[in-house]
This record gives structure tokens, sequence and C-alpha cells, in this order.
């Protein structure tokens, strides 16, 4: 497998998978199937694929009276319109009925780019976690992504996956096995604990291993599941590392640094910082330049842990 894939190749490829091996999988797009990578689904299940066009809440309501019949449907279109644009949708048709429909959404997050702030989805990790009775998943990599797909289709209920747009490191074995609701602990440390999700675990990972050098020891966790959230591993990281530092690449309130810091509140306060998007929307550019004006990049997160270690108790 090659060193760096984007999650929603990973995603089109499982879904052929699980359409030759499940004959109740049905999948629908807004009319960007070629975006999405849905289309090779539909190239090879035409008979089970359906295009709503660009009418994405039409979509979730065909999505619920699918799944009401006993399908099992997997929904795709990019992350803002999924997020934003389907809300009420998504409420009344999809979680409050505790449907078996999967939102599985590419280009998230501001590495959409060029594309705009029109089309950056730094909300939606906030609003689907809002959602009783759904499962929010963000996975780090292509191996995470076909696991994630897998365990969402033989998993009855409401998931959301959000998928990335450019290439990714791969960071992990192609025989990890994928945990529903556990974070997993990606290098040992006892200084600060950093929790990441999504494209930003790797580089969390490349952090650690710089602040290594001066001889701070971090510990990285995936918490690739935001809903239902690990919990004890949060309780574990505060207890053994006493500070504690989220990375994500969505906006500051109401995704994986709120949920962690609820935890923390709860059960053991710490000292906690967070790498996020500000109060702001972007603008147009290249992905890695937006992520260096929010300041997602290596060098924020060893500036950000190198401020938690004098902060312990």
């Amino acid at each position: 497998m090659a060193r760096e894939m984007s999650t929603r190749e990973a995603y089109a490829q499982t879904l052929v998978e699980l359409g030759t091996e499940n004959e109740n999988i049905v999948v629908l797009d807004a009319d960007l199937a070629r975006s999405t990578l849905t289309r090779f689904f539909a190239e090879k299940f035409p008979e089970r694929f359906f295009d709503c066009g660009i009418a994405e809440q039409n979509m979730m309501g065909i999505a619920a009276g699918l799944a009401a019949s006993g399908k099992t449907v997997f929904a795709s279109t990019f992350a803002v319109f999924a997020s934003c644009r389907c809300y009420d949708q998504v409420r009344m048709s999809i979680a409050q009925p505790r449907h078996d429909v999967k939102v599985v959404a590419s280009h998230s997050g501001i590495t959409v780019g060029e594309d705009g702030f029109s089309h950056h989805a730094i909300e939606d990790l906030a609003l689907f976690c809002s959602f009783p009775n759904f499962t929010v998943i963000v996975p780090a990599d292509v191996i995470e992504t076909a696991q994630a797909v897998r365990t969402a289709a033989n998993t009855r209920g409401p998931f959301y996956i959000r998928l990335s747009r450019p290439k990714t490191p791969l960071i992990y074995p192609e025989n990890y096995p994928f945990a529903l609701g556990k974070a997993v602990t990606m290098r040992g440390g006892q200084d600060v604990t950093v929790i990441a999700c999504g494209l930003m675990v790797s580089r969390a990972l490349q952090a650690a291993d710089n602040l290594a050098r001066p001889g701070i020891e971090v510990r990285v966790l995936n918490m690739s599941t935001l809903k239902p959230i690990d919990e004890d591993a949060i309780v574990r990281a505060a207890e053994e590392t006493g500070a504690i530092l989220t990375v994500e690449e969505h906006i500051e309130h109401g995704g994986l640094g709120s949920r962690v810091a609820q935890v923390v509140a709860r059960r053991h306060p710490v000292p906690m910082s967070f790498l996020t998007i500000k109060d702001i929307y972007s603008s147009s550019g290249k992905p890695e330049q937006l992520l260096e004006r929010h300041g997602l990049t290596v060098e924020r997160i060893e500036e950000e842990v190198r401020s938690l270690v004098p902060r312990k108790r």
C-alpha cells in the first residue's frame, strides 16, 4: 500500500468490498460521486446507487426512508453540506428514529483548500456530536478508515464518519484492529499528553519525536471516536502525565477539545491547551498554507507542549 493516500480513497474501496459482501447496502450521493469517490460503487452496483442531485436535504430524507425499509444506507457528500445544510433533516429523520444511516462525508476541515471558506467544514463535528444516538468517527489514515467503515456497516444505528480530501501519511500497519469508542496510544510518554484526531495525528507524532530529543516525553493518543469518547483513556492521561493538549482541524468549540475538556473537568482536572481553528472563518488557499495560518503545524504543537510543562502541578 502507498505510504500516503486520501481517506476518501479508502472509503471508496471499502464500500465496493462491502457491497459485494452485503446486498442490503445501498449508497446515496448528491451530485458529487466523482469527488466523494462513491462512483466506484455506482459502477459496480448501479441498481443500489442513487444520485440525488444537488439536493442534500432530500438525500437525507431518502436515506431515512430506505433505512426504515430495512436497508443499510451510506449517504455521502462534502462535510459542509452534510452538517450545515442538512442539520434539521438529519435530526428529525435519522437521529431521532435511530435509523441505520451512515453519513460519510469527505472534504472536511480547511484542507479543502482552494474551494474557499464556503466549502470549509469547520463546524461539522460540533453539529454531529450534538445529535443523541449518533456515533462520530474521524479516522487518522486509510487503514483506520477502512476498519471504521466496516464497523459502521456492521453496527446498527446512525454514524458520521469524517474524511479528508488530501493524501495523509500511513500511521497504522495493515493488521490494525479498530475498536469503536477506544483511543489508541500511538506513543508513550509521561510529561504531556497530546490527543488528536484525523490528519492531525501524524503531525502530533512528528512533534512528539522532535520533543523527545531535548528530553520531553509526549504521550500521543489517537481519539478517532469522538462519540462515544474514551473517558478512561483521557483520565489515565490526566493522572499519569498531568497535562493535556488537544489538536484538531475544527473550530475551537464543540469538537474534540470541548469533549476532552468536559471529561477532564468532571473527573480529573489538569492544565489543558487547545490547538484549533479559532472563532473565525478562513479563506481560499492551499491546504498547507491554511494549516500554517491557523497554527495547525508540528512547530505549534511543540510550542504548546513546552508551554504546558511548567503549568503542571
